[in-house]
C-alpha cells in the first residue's frame, strides 16, 4: 500500500512470504524493514492513527507501529471461531474497519484447495471503532480485496472464484443490500484498492484457465481430487501483468495489460498520482508502472 499525507507520503509498504512488512521510499531508492509480525501480512492499510492495520493469513487482523515495530493483535476470530485466512482491508475516515477472511477452510498454504473447490466460505467483515466485529457477508467465492468507494456509500470486495467485485451499499436507497461492481472479469482478481484517482483498481492474477472454470462446476469429489496430485501437474496460474479500474458504475476506464514482462500473478495493486505500484505473491519484488 501506498503512505498518504505525513512523513510516509508515497511511501510503498509491502509484505514478504517471512513475515517482514517494509517501507519502500517514494523514488525505490531505499528499501527497510520496519517490523516482523511471524505470520504472513497480506492486506496493508493505513490507519487512522498513524499506524499499519495488517490483514495476516495467519495472525488475523493487526496493528503495527512503523516508527517502532510494535505489534498489536487486535481479532483473530469472527464469531468466536478462529481464522484461516485473514486478507485484505480497507479503512473508513472514522477509523470503521472492513476486512476479508478467504476461506474457513483452508489457509493461505492450501490456497489451491479453496480455489479449485470453490467452496464459497469467503467472508466480508466490519470492525467497529468500539472494538466489535461482525460478519456483514458470508458465503464468497474465495473473498479477496477490499476497497471503499470515494464517497463511502458502498464497500466492494473481490471474489477471486467466481471473478467478480461485490458491492455491500452503506447508505442511500440500496443501504444494507449487496450487488456486482462488476462481473464476468476477465480473469481472477486479487487485492482491490481504491486510487488517488477515486477509481476501484483491480488486479488480475491470471488471465481466465478454462480447466479451473470446468473444475469448479463438476462434483465435489473430482475437485477434491484434483488438489491431491502433484503440484506440478495442477493447474497453475498463467504469466500476466494486469490490472484494471472501474467507476462507481461499474465501467472500464484503464485496463493495464503487459506483455511479455518476466514479472507475473500480480496480486496487489495500488495507484498513486499517476502511478501504479503492484506486488505478487511469488515475485521478490514490487514492480511500478507510469500510467
Amino acid at each position: 500500500m501506498v503512505g498518504g499525507p505525513g512523513p510516509d507520503e508515497g511511501a510503498v509498504f509491502t509484505g514478504t512470504e517471512d513475515g517482514s512488512i517494509f517501507r519502500i521510499s517514494h523514488d525505490g531508492e531505499h528499501v527497510e524493514r520496519v517490523a516482523h509480525t511471524g505470520g504472513r501480512p497480506l492486506g496493508l492499510e493505513i490507519d487512522v492513527d498513524g499506524r499499519l492495520l495488517v490483514c495476516d493469513a495467519h495472525l488475523g487482523v493487526l496493528r503495527v507501529d512503523p516508527r517502532s515495530g510494535a505489534i498489536e493483535a487486535v481479532t483473530d476470530s469472527l464469531g468466536g471461531v478462529e481464522m484461516r485466512f485473514c486478507n485484505n482491508a480497507a479503512i473508513a475516515e472514522d477509523g470503521t474497519v472492513w476486512f476479508s477472511d478467504s476461506s474457513t477452510r483452508y489457509g493461505i498454504d492450501q490456497w489451491k484447495d479453496d480455489f479449485v473447490q470453490n467452496t464459497r466460505t469467503g467472508r466480508l467483515a466490519r470492525l467497529g471503532t468500539d472494538g466489535a466485529v461482525e460478519v456483514v457477508l458470508d458465503g464468497l467465492a474465495f473473498a479477496n480485496g477490499v476497497a471503499l468507494s470515494a464517497d463511502a456509500s458502498y464497500v466492494a470486495v473481490a471474489e477471486t472464484g467466481a471473478r467478480t467485485v461485490v458491492r455491500w451499499w452503506l447508505s442511500g436507497p440500496q443501504a444494507g443490500t449487496r450487488d456486482f461492481l462488476v462481473t464476468d472479469l476477465p480473469g481472477y482478481p486479487d487485492n482491490i484498492a481504491r486510487g488517488s484517482d477515486g477509481l476501484i483498481w483491480v488486479s488480475i492474477a491470471s488471465p481466465v484457465d478454462p480447466l479451473v472454470e470446468r473444475l469448479q462446476r463438476g462434483p465435489l469429489p473430482l475437485r477434491k481430487l484434483v488438489t491431491k496430485i502433484p503440484e506440478r501437474l495442477q493447474p497453475a496460474p498463467k504469466h500476466t501483468v494486469r490490472a484494471q479500474a472501474y467507476d462507481d458504475a461499474g465501467t472500464l476506464v484503464h485496463d493495464v495489460d503487459v506483455q511479455g514482462s518476466a514479472y507475473h500473478m500480480v496480486t496487489g495493486v495500488r495507484e498513486h498520482d499517476g502511478r501504479l505500484w503492484l506486488g505478487s505473491l511469488h515475485e521478490p519484488a514490487v514492480a511500478v508502472l507510469d500510467l
